[in-house]
């Protein structure tokens, strides 16, 4: 490759990985030639190194020698987590450790009951662009000076990804992560039994933050729900100083319900009385419960400050169209925040097109992997049009894999790269087993990504599945 100019693009769809397994599944049929170790091998190609993989794989074999181990390296760690079990369904009593009540035991554990009354949270659940609406909240109130704690999920490298200080991957250092992984880790093992067993994975992941956000002494903390609201382990969290629900639609439906109405149920979640919450423009069915679930808790949704294109100045760290929607709930979940914690004064935001400096600076330096994201290749000296570009996003639903085409489509255009050839790159999972994907959904899949590629007079040249 080396040795000749490559006159392409790639538009890269993929599901982030919750699991060690899923990432070794999803990842390792597709893209073989980039897993590499970023510490130790050097890759000819940009493409988001994947090194924990092999070492998931690897230490699992041998997890019987980290069981019960009073501390040691990050491979060990990784496999300790791996052992932890998943649960991908509600909180329920049919076992003892699904109950959601359980939650409240594992911070009597660590001791963090004081700690989480006092921590200054925002909360912000939804389908789709929860994760860049915290991302975008965080970088606005780091602007202003306060030191931000940010939870997001999932992770597509590191697991240390979800765990963010002042705007920076928490923990690059493993010798930090690792005195905060094992101090959480080795209590639980010595203080939970058949009533309080050890925590799921996700929920394990949730504590850790805590005690992170706890110890560093964060001003405030960005908690982005995990999966739904009311039963997910972030909503532990009993006085958050706002809440926000982004845009919903239709995922998770074997766990959150099959309409629009079940899921914005479990989303609203996540409202507390008297505590602020707000919402973007929902579907009617949607809507119509997120108000009914908020009148019952004295709290009424306020629609979003809605910033458009136009009367912003400068690009969005996010990029793509619908990253406006997402700048603002930030906006309005920031400027709240900042009036009733911060006490500081925050010029109204009734009269659009008007913000202020750090609210700018916020937003068009905010910055999350795998959101709209360009990667080129770093070993071509200069950008010309036979570079090779990956345009990645994480689309997952019929509704943003639509924008994420649109996105693509638009990126390519603005980047005068039209005149070259496109591959999409799909990665296709199934919830649980990879193995279990029906032709027939391989063919709907292919089916739907060319009829929006046709839309948007976008060719593809082959198609990966």
């Amino acid at each position: 490759m080396s040795a000749m100019k490559v006159n392409r693009m790639f538009a890269v769809s993929f599901v982030p990985r919750t699991t060690s397994c899923r990432l070794i599944s999803a990842t390792s049929l597709f893209l073989p030639a980039v897993l590499h170790d970023a510490s130790t091998t050097t890759s000819t190609c940009s493409f988001p190194r994947i090194s924990e993989g092999f070492r998931f794989l690897y230490m699992a074999l041998s997890l019987c020698l980290v069981t019960g181990h009073n501390g040691g390296s990050y491979e060990e760690a990784l496999a300790a987590l791996s052992s932890l079990r998943m649960k991908r369904n509600h909180a329920d009593n049919s076992e003892k450790g699904d109950r959601f009540e359980i939650l409240f035991d594992y911070l009597k554990v660590f001791s963090y009951i004081l700690h989480m009354l006092n921590m200054k949270v925002i909360h912000v659940a939804g389908t789709k662009g929860k994760g860049s609406t915290c991302a975008f909240t965080e970088s606005i109130l780091r602007n202003y000076g306060f030191r931000t704690g940010l939870l997001t999920s999932p992770h597509l490298i590191s697991v240390r990804e979800r765990f963010r200080l002042d705007g920076q991957v928490s923990l690059t250092f493993e010798e930090k992560f690792l005195g905060y992984f094992w101090w959480c880790y080795n209590r639980l093992k010595e203080r939970t039994n058949e009533e309080i067993p050890m925590p799921t994975y996700f929920r394990f992941l949730t504590s850790l933050a805590f005690k992170i956000f706890a110890a560093e002494k964060v001003d405030v903390a960005i908690l982005e729900v995990g999966l739904g609201g009311r039963l997910d382990s972030t909503n532990s969290v009993r006085k958050p100083v706002v809440c926000g629900v982004s845009p919903l639609g239709y995922d998770h439906m074997e766990i959150l319900g099959d309409t629009l109405g079940k899921i914005a149920g479990e989303k609203a979640g996540i409202f507390k009385l008297g505590v602020p919450a707000f919402t973007v423009p929902q579907p009617d069915e949607a809507m119509r419960v997120l108000e009914e679930k908020a009148s019952q808790l004295n709290v009424r949704p306020i629609f979003i400050y809605l910033i458009g294109e136009k009367c912003f100045c400068a690009k969005l760290g996010l990029d793509g169209e619908h990253q406006y929607l997402n700048a603002g709930l930030a906006v309005s979940l920031a400027s709240t925040w900042l009036q009733q914690v911060g006490k500081l004064e925050v010029p109204s935001l009734t009269q659009k097109c008007i913000l202020p400096e750090k609210f700018i600076k916020g937003l068009a330096t905010a910055s999350l992997q795998g959101r709209g994201q360009v990667v080129s290749d770093q070993f071509i000296e200069s950008q010309t049009s036979g570079d090779l570009v990956f345009y990645l996003d994480g689309a997952h639903t019929p509704e943003s894999m639509e924008v994420c085409a649109k996105w693509f489509s638009s990126a390519v255009k603005r980047d005068n790269q039209s005149e070259s050839s496109e591959h999409l790159l799909f990665c296709l999972v199934a919830p649980q087993n990879p193995l279990m994907i029906s032709f027939q959904e391989k063919k709907t899949a292919i089916r739907y990504c060319c009829s929006i590629a046709c839309q948007l007079g976008t060719q593809l040249c082959s198609f990966h599945i």
